[in-house]
């Protein structure tokens, strides 16, 4: 009997209501056509604002569980996670699995399959160590998309190249690289664009290997179109906010939103190209945003990073620091060689200001700190770092720069899309809403395993 197949698209944070605008639009077919053929759900989240964040829902996903039972608030800290996951289970049932870029999803060693971890994690390494080459690049490239100088040398690109010449590099995918980099060199336009050229990448990736090894289970997770509707809301729906974009960056940026939900459109199509008729397809984005109104009143919210993470270090003058994170927008994790040394760090951070302001906000945890500028509004050019007991200033802009584009206008809400299109499940619109939760015990029941304990008992497939 032939195993059950399931692919697990986790398009983060897309949201219901633009989805359906589009579509009722003509703009998004693929999508169209995948809601026509599946059981559609609106899932709730089912936290308070300050847990919604992608890394917190995306564990809920895959284990069946809530923030409470789970526990795991960090990005980077997936690995933290005591109960198994659906990688895990279907693992011991003798099914395989590939995982592409899952957010913050624990990496067990015995794992039947192939993984690459997401571009934040700093506990996982790929499997098999071959996609090493490509995780690296990748995950420099995302953690580091706000600078205008990316830590890679010529060697890195060659090799990544290389890799990807053997790994299923499309001509499609070579021809929007080029096409975007003349774009952008012509029109001085467009750089944003390049986020989705790294899906384009992952997808490439991901097909040579699906197509190669035929798993029973994988997921395909992108963050861009999340990225886009945090930086570009207020150009997409102008009228909504109190602070105006001015017609040149509404030129640059007023489709960028609907720019990557098409991107994600043509990414639905290509699985439609892709798998059999009997495999089950599920949309999923774990939850979605909203027009993000918090900060109108002092010019909307930005945020800043370093320029260069050693020099930072060096102004500080931390002690005992092992290594460190990089995570989402302004944030960064440093880990000590002990907890004295975490101590003393999170001591002396507190002690530095800008404009009589904190610059770091600082939350430690056991031999770590996460941390990041606690500056969310504009600074003058002439804006100086002090240090409390310290005469000595230093020019807050030798120290960190101003990412591009970051005037947020997107934040989080609990509302997320869950699609599923299966030969088991009847094409209809769920009347009530479902808890996120079951996403989970309800991916089991297409491979009819029995739900963990912990899991919910009824999912409505």
């Amino acid at each position: 009997m032939k195993k059950p197949s399931v692919l697990l698209l986790e398009f983060n944070e897309l949201s219901p209501t633009l989805t359906d605008q589009f579509i009722k639009l003509g703009k998004l077919p693929n999508f169209a056509k995948l809601k026509s053929q599946s059981k559609v759900f609106i899932t709730d989240a089912e936290e308070e604002t300050v847990n919604l964040e992608p890394w917190i829902q995306w564990i809920t996903v895959h284990s069946g569980l809530s923030y409470e039972e789970h526990g795991i608030f960090n990005l980077g800290d997936g690995h933290k996670l005591k109960a198994p996951t659906l990688s895990q289970i279907l693992s011991e049932h003798d099914l395989l699995v590939w995982l592409c870029g899952s957010m913050n999803i624990p990496i067990a060693e015995d794992i039947n399959g192939f993984v690459i971890p997401d571009a934040w994690n700093t506990s996982a390494t790929p499997q098999p160590s071959e996609l090493s080459t490509y995780w690296n690049f990748i995950r420099t490239n995302v953690q580091e998309h706000t600078n205008d100088n990316v830590p890679l040398s010529k060697k890195d690109y060659l090799m990544f190249l290389k890799f990807m010449m053997s790994h299923g590099l499309s001509i499609s995918t070579v021809v929007a690289i080029l096409k975007q980099g003349i774009e952008q060199k012509v029109t001085g336009k467009g750089r944003w664009k390049k986020a989705t050229l790294l899906n384009r990448i992952q997808w490439d990736l991901f097909k040579w290997i699906y197509k190669k090894h035929q798993p029973n289970f994988s997921t395909f997770f992108l963050n861009s179109t999340a990225h886009y509707q945090h930086a570009y809301w207020r150009y997409f729906a102008p009228n909504s906010f109190k602070v105006q974009p001015t017609a040149e960056e509404l030129d640059d940026y007023g489709d960028a939103i609907l720019f990557g939900y098409q991107e994600m459109d043509d990414i639905i199509g290509k699985t439609f190209d892709m798998v059999p008729d009997d495999t089950t397809i599920i949309l999923c984005t774990a939850l979605s945003q909203q027009p993000c109104l918090t900060y109108e009143d002092q010019g909307g919210k930005t945020f800043y990073r370093p320029h260069d993470f050693k020099k930072l270090f060096e102004v500080i003058g931390l002690k005992g620091l092992a290594s460190h994170q990089s995570v989402m927008s302004e944030e960064f994790r440093l880990y000590f060689e002990n907890k004295s040394y975490a101590d003393e760090a999170e001591a002396l951070l507190k002690r530095f200001t800008v404009e009589g302001q904190p610059l770091f906000k600082v939350r430690s945890e056991d031999i770590s700190l996460y941390t990041g500028c606690s500056i969310f509004t504009p600074l003058p050019n002439s804006a100086t770092i002090s240090r409390a007991g310290s005469d000595k200033e230093i020019l807050f802009s030798d120290v960190f720069y101003e990412a591009p584009q970051t005037v947020r206008s997107g934040m989080h809400h609990p509302d997320g899309m869950l699609w599923v299109k299966s030969p088991q499940v009847s094409p209809e619109l769920a009347d009530e809403k479902l808890s996120l939760r079951a996403v989970a015990p309800m991916v089991l029941q297409l491979f009819d395993i029995k739900p963990q304990d912990s899991m919910l008992k009824n999912p409505t497939l």
